[in-house]
């Protein structure tokens, strides 16, 4: 399996036709690719939420919380490999209530928080927000921003790999799954 010819029908379309290989796609390499999808899946739907350890860390409202994987998935679909603007709002939320914060990061969780509202069309905070979040942030600010993003991405996706090296069977000794036990008569 060398390389895999792709079969492209006819419609009868005034276009040409695509013209796409795949390069290189040997076994191991389709096992990995599907595995990485998986991971990925998993990790959308049932990373934890990762949020700034603190005595405040249960005040972050359960609509963001329910909105992150929706979150995720768009960040995902974007091709961004960073945890979400909602993600970044729910880290930063206990932190903002501990002490007050240098103004690069006052500037980035009220710009969050403002994505946050306009993606999920929460008209009341928009029009709370307008007032105090910046428009844009600047070069530095998004800097800080990207390297919180990927931060939490890392965090939340090596969380879900130890919670699954956990509950994961182990392998070895008497299966579950012997034929013999389950057909034995008692």
């Amino acid at each position: 399996m060398e390389k895999q010819n792709v079969v492209q029908l006819d419609f009868g379309f005034d276009l040409e036709p695509a013209k796409t290989s795949i390069p290189n796609l040997s076994p191991k390499s389709f096992k990995k690719a599907k595995s990485d999808f998986v991971l990925d899946f998993m990790d959308l739907l049932q990373s934890p939420i990762i949020v700034y350890p603190s005595q405040w860390q249960d005040a972050v409202p359960k609509d963001l919380l329910n909105n992150i994987t929706m979150a995720r998935m768009l960040t995902q679909m974007r091709g961004e490999q960073m945890a979400s603007l909602t993600e970044v709002v729910a880290y930063m939320m206990p932190r903002t209530f501990e002490s007050p914060m240098p103004s690069e990061w006052v500037n980035i969780y009220t710009w969050c928080g403002m994505q946050y509202a306009k993606t999920f069309k929460k008209d009341a905070q928009i029009e709370a927000m307008e007032e105090v979040a910046p428009k844009q942030l600047s070069e530095y600010e998004m800097g800080l921003l990207k390297r919180l993003r990927v931060w939490i991405y890392e965090k939340r996706r090596q969380a879900l790999k130890d919670s699954m090296k956990t509950s994961m069977p182990k392998l070895g000794g008497s299966s579950t799954n012997d034929q013999r036990e389950l057909f034995q008569k008692d």
